[in-house]
């Protein structure tokens, strides 16, 4: 696994926000996972841009943040469902509000992102 060479400043809420919801899937598995859909086969329909790799990583770093928590049923084949745990509940208005705002100025947003990315035109 990916081991970080330099240690994050968290001198603020926002930089230790950001080191634990850094990585581009996060937001969208807590979200689903928050909808109901706790199997690693569902979240990868979800989001079919992110490889089985990245999710599992992403939902093992989203783990160890006590943000969710996995869960091995005893059966063959093994079964695997994650769920929020209290302390990952708290972050949904966030992520809700987040949304909203996107929702919102989307219109500016996709304009601003276009400039960045000229091949998307």
């Amino acid at each position: 696994m990916y081991e970080k060479k330099t240690f994050p400043n968290l001198n603020c809420g926002l930089d230790l926000v950001g080191e634990v919801l850094y990585g581009k899937w996060k937001m969208r598995l807590l979200w689903f996972i928050h909808e109901g859909n706790l199997r690693p086969s569902e979240l990868q329909r979800k989001i079919p841009d992110a490889s089985r790799r990245v999710i599992n990583i992403q939902l093992k770093e989203l783990e160890a943040h006590e943000l969710v928590v996995r869960k091995i049923y005893p059966v063959m084949p093994p079964k695997v469902e994650y769920s929020l745990t209290d302390f990952g509940k708290t972050l949904i208005p966030v992520i809700a509000a987040i949304g909203n705002w996107g929702d919102d100025h989307q219109d500016n947003l996709k304009r601003v992102i276009a400039k960045a990315y000229p091949q998307l035109d």
